[in-house]
């Protein structure tokens, strides 16, 4: 058996001209991108970084490979140094994400092409930290809220183009009525407002807010606290000015803006916004360039119920606001305990027999002694000279 002596390929190896290594540079980032789609997240979500590593690789000038932890103090140290903390946290993370793509993906190849090795050059000493104090938003009062809309309204009378002044109206009345989100109100179609399910009208919300890469999580929100009255004023008096046909996917907020077919498209998220800062600069200037459609969100809550009784738990949804609206107001003999007498509530009927009408909500009056238990919910109406039975379904 003989030596060989053993070289290294790379020295007999034809060296890399710069356009080769700049068509490389496009292929892994549309593979990055591929990628990121297969992972499942939203087209939104893969813009915004990539716009990050676009803005970066301006910065740098050269392939974001060649990035060293120096060059990453210097950017994130001085050029960020006077972003926001959520620019600076979100451009860290696209950047981090990238280079555990270049790891998994093309670690071996680079390293043949140009000799190094890929190592990110964020770590724990110079990542950027979120911040960690708290974000209040605190909604204005309820007598704030009115005001507004009500010189909103007045508003409306004498605007230029009454039919997007009007649009923005809606929405933002709908977001401080059932506590929508600006992307769930901009996304809703004509189809999804269904007049006919509940007391009220709800809401098929097709594009809420997901989590953990999900998704979106579709709902149904009711049309409460005249959140009704408010959208059909718009669908019927309103909607049709924009000259969008009536056909299946046609948006419930148009823009002006026409597509290639005819059609309206959607109104985009900060025509929302900016009408919004205009109305609260002028009608409400205490709230001037604090007032946005999330804090009208948060708006969305009762202070007290109807007849005095405060509300168990802080209200967050509008289904929640919907369970203490029906309280004293619109009691359901039919189905006073619906969801809280345990399992099995598709087999079997239930009925409530006792002395006199029932002039309580059930729901309303276990929660508020602390009752959740089925066991202790037939106590309570034991106490009030009634009894539940259970037959079955024949």
């Amino acid at each position: 058996m003989a030596l060989a002596l053993v070289r290294d390929l790379r020295d007999h190896r034809a060296p890399v001209s710069e356009e080769d290594l700049a068509d490389f540079e496009t292929d892994v980032l549309a593979g990055f991108v591929l990628a990121r789609a297969s992972a499942g997240l939203a087209d939104s979500t893969i813009r915004n970084d990539t716009g990050h590593l676009q803005l970066i690789r301006d910065w740098f000038g050269r392939p974001l490979w060649e990035m060293q932890p120096g060059d990453a103090d210097a950017y994130f140290g001085r050029v960020l140094r006077d972003a926001r903390p959520a620019t600076r946290t979100g451009r860290a993370a696209a950047l981090t994400v990238f280079f555990q793509f270049l790891e998994l993906r093309h670690k071996i190849e680079l390293h043949n092409l140009t000799g190094r090795v890929i190592e990110c050059p964020l770590d724990e000493m110079n990542r950027p930290r979120a911040s960690a104090g708290p974000q209040l938003r605190v909604p204005p009062a309820e007598a704030e809220v009115e005001q507004l809309f009500a010189g909103w309204r007045e508003e409306l009378s004498r605007c230029r183009k009454f039919a997007p002044a009007a649009r923005n109206y809606a929405v933002a009345r709908l977001a401080a009525d059932v506590g929508l989100r600006i992307n769930e109100a901009r996304m809703l179609d004509l189809d999804d407002v269904r007049w006919e399910l509940g007391r009220f009208g709800k809401l098929n919300v097709r594009h809420g807010k997901g989590s953990r890469r999900r998704g979106p999580k579709p709902r149904l929100v009711p049309l409460i606290n005249g959140a009704a009255e408010n959208l059909r004023w718009f669908i019927q008096d309103v909607w049709g000015q924009f000259g969008a046909p009536v056909r299946p996917g046609a948006p419930l907020f148009p823009s002006e803006r026409k597509c290639l077919d005819g059609s309206c498209s959607r109104a985009t998220a900060d025509v929302f916004r900016r009408s919004l800062a205009e109305a609260a600069a002028c009608h409400l200037p205490a709230w001037a360039g604090r007032l946005t459609l999330h804090v009208l969100r948060h708006f969305c809550a009762p202070t007290a119920l109807p007849g005095g009784d405060e509300p168990v738990r802080h209200p967050r949804t509008a289904r929640s606001r919907l369970d203490w609206h029906y309280g004293p107001v619109h009691p359901r003999p039919r189905h006073p305990c619906r969801g809280r007498l345990g399992r099995g509530a598709a087999t079997r009927r239930r009925s409530i027999e006792g002395t006199g009408e029932m002039k309580w909500n059930l729901r309303l009056a276990a929660a508020n002694r602390g009752i959740w238990k089925a066991s202790e919910l037939q106590r309570l109406l034991a106490e009030r000279g009634m009894v539940i039975k259970h037959r079955q379904a024949g």
